[in-house]
């Protein structure tokens, strides 16, 4: 048998000024003598260089390009290379380089002191030429970064422990060079319409949207409405955790992981879009699993919520509930509600007034809650978050399409001029399991066959991610390309979606990506439910233009837990409501629910969202409201919920 191909020196990156002639090298071992062919990346396609047959490549770098190099031997047996990437400094001329440079970094664009305020973009840049191309790490007060090894620093949000001097080191195997260090102060105070605004120690934010009740309407709105404010809370500095379609035990659990983040001086949002209802004062939230008819103690207390934060000396506790007011049951006990503390900290938003409907506006694939339709448009104000909200609800208040039938509520008791705009000045380190970065991580994987692809994830939602797939620029021998990605055992009942919520989930996922193109794209839902690692299968299916024959090849990757595994890591799989099944898990596509439709000209409809969905039980003595303690605190609860035995039921 003919032995295999073997690539025994890879060709390597480089950094070099323009006009500059650099050798590429490849070599090989075969039972015959290799061939080489190496080609460059134009475009979206793979050119041949002709006459680069040899293991060594000279180029005058002109622009940025990548290159490969293909090799065979006399048995018809191919292999390719790695990519390798020349990057041209165009402001660079040759002539600058040592006389006798042999390829060691030299830092050829040093940082510039940026002016830096608390809660603002810090960025920093440098730039080295290097053959082998350097790496980069960046260093603050002499320690080195965890997560900054690139050309360019980026800290999203300043705060003042980021003051401090700053340097980075380029390095290759040919040594290393360091760049100028750079003091950077950063600013207290952000000064603008001539007010000074209060600083937060921490700025954080829970979001839940049920959609998919399993004994409820469905509903279509929240999707969207936790989708769009996670991104606007972000650009306000507000570490978010968005999640959709959770049960009791997992509202609780998130609720709770969420209260040991508030302090002295925290900036605390909770938002909830979904089933609820109130009842004498006292504000209810459905989980998905809540039966029917359901029962105070089948649901969550707002007001509870509200008096744990309280207690933790928050800054600014903002509750904005986008849910239905409605309560249909006169047979249950009425709710006695415990004062909160006159800390003067405290906002409530609510989409509709009292024993009023809440309402959403469907558009296309879109649909969106009428009071987030109006929140996402002002919520970027410098103002008192009072006078904020009071801008919503003006603009709720003008729409005709909710004329007689909706209009928000404001209840505070905000003593000082507190706005979600304020800045984060804090010394201490914050956890860094909430609000983790989503930003889009890649990750190149290499088939046997030479064909690379780039695996992109991209967390849309805490609890929901999008895995893709795109290709490469693929090698010249092989065409008719095909890209699968297959769903992991862990997570077939988990993340299942129907058609019609997965248009909807990939019209986000489009945003997200800027509209590129992607071979392939598979979808993990309901994540805080996974516990264990996923292997994640990537088949590629391909013909080769010398045999015209089909080929399949497959790749496997380990997903290591996610940030929603370990936010629930205390989740109890023994309680009924908490386990991973069909029923529990699966995400279904909406219904349409009993509406009341409004009259109008124009492409949207409006419908009045059924986010109370009562049935009155004969049976009253189910609606008993429970007992002050069953309620009272929100830690024990979970606790308890972590001793459930098989078949008990949640606290």
């Amino acid at each position: 048998m003919p032995k295999a191909i073997v690539i025994t020196e890879q060709p390597a990156s480089a950094s070099v000024p323009v006009g500059y002639s650099l050798m590429m090298r490849c070599r090989a071992t075969a039972c015959t003598s290799p061939q080489y062919q190496w080609f460059y990346q134009c475009q979206s396609a793979c050119c041949q260089i002709v006459g680069a047959t040899e293991p060594d490549l000279l180029i005058t770098a002109r622009e940025t390009r990548l290159y490969i190099c293909r090799i065979n031997d006399l048995h018809k047996n191919v292999i390719f290379s790695n990519w390798v990437r020349v990057e041209i400094h165009q402001h660079i001329a040759k002539g600058l380089l040592p006389e006798l440079w042999q390829g060691e970094p030299i830092v050829v664009l040093n940082p510039i002191t940026p002016e830096v305020k608390v809660g603002k973009p810090l960025q920093l840049q440098c730039a080295a030429l290097g053959v082998p191309a350097p790496h980069y790490q960046w260093y603050h007060n002499g320690t080195p970064m965890k997560h900054q090894k690139k050309k360019k620093l980026l800290i999203n949000s300043a705060k003042l422990s980021d003051s401090g001097t700053y340097l980075c080191c380029a390095a290759n195997g040919q040594g290393e060079h360091w760049t100028d260090a750079l003091e950077i102060h950063v600013d207290t105070y952000i000064f603008a319409c001539h007010l000074i605004f209060l600083p937060a120690t921490d700025k954080v934010a829970l979001l839940v949207g049920n959609n998919h009740y399993w004994n409820h309407p469905h509903l279509m709105a929240p999707i969207t409405d936790v989708f769009e404010l996670s991104l606007l809370l972000k650009r306000l500095g507000f570490r978010v955790v968005s999640l959709l379609d959770l049960n009791k035990a997992e509202m609780l659990i998130a609720v709770n992981q969420f209260l040991q983040l508030l302090g002295k001086g925290v900036y605390a949002v909770f938002y909830y879009a979904g089933h609820g209802y109130e009842h004498s004062g006292r504000n209810y939230m459905v989980p998905i699993d809540a039966p029917q008819p359901y029962a105070p103690e089948n649901c969550i207390s707002v007001q509870r919520i509200l008096q744990k934060m309280q207690q933790r000396r928050t800054a600014l506790n903002l509750i904005l509930l986008d849910t239905c007011r409605k309560w249909y049951n006169l047979q249950c006990a009425l709710s006695q509600v415990q004062p909160l503390e006159p800390w003067g900290n405290t906002v409530y938003g609510y989409a509709t007034s009292e024993d009023a409907e809440a309402y959403e506006v469907q558009d296309g694939e879109f649909s969106s809650g009428i009071f987030v339709k109006y929140l996402k448009k002002h919520i970027l104000q410098e103002k008192k978050v009072t006078h904020m909200l009071e801008d919503v609800l003006e603009d709720i208040g003008r729409d005709p399409l909710v004329t007689g039938k909706q209009v928000m509520e404001i209840k505070h008791t905000l003593k000082e001029a507190r706005a979600l705009t304020d800045p984060v000045c804090t010394t201490e380190p914050t956890a860094e399991l909430w609000g983790h970065s989503h930003e889009l991580l890649k990750e190149t994987l290499t088939f046997p066959c030479g064909i690379q692809v780039e695996l992109r994830f991209q967390v849309v939602f805490s609890n929901v991610m999008h895995v893709s797939a795109k290709l490469q620029a693929p090698p010249p021998h092989i065409t008719d390309i095909r890209l699968l990605l297959c769903r992991p055992a862990e997570v077939r009942e988990l993340a299942m979606l129907t058609d019609c919520q997965s248009d909807r989930v990939m019209s986000l996922l489009v945003s997200l990506y800027e509209q590129e193109e992607l071979d392939c794209v598979l979808r993990l839902c309901s994540l805080q439910k996974i516990q264990t690692d996923m292997l994640l299968q990537l088949d590629l299916h391909y013909t080769q233009l010398g045999t015209k024959q089909r080929a399949c090849e497959s790749l496997q990757k380990i997903l290591q837990k996610s940030l929603l595994a370990k936010l629930f890591s205390q989740k109890s799989s023994a309680n009924p409501s908490c386990t991973v099944g069909q029923k529990a898990a699966a995400i279904m596509c909406p219904k349409d629910a009993p509406a009341v439709n409004a009259a109008h000209e124009g492409p949207s409809s409006l419908r009045a969202e059924p986010r109370h969905s009562w049935e009155c039980s004969s049976q009253s003595n189910i609606c008993s409201e429970p007992e002050e303690n069953d309620e009272s605190d929100l830690s024990s609860l979970c606790s308890a919920l972590q001793r459930a035995g098989p078949g008990q039921d949640c606290p």
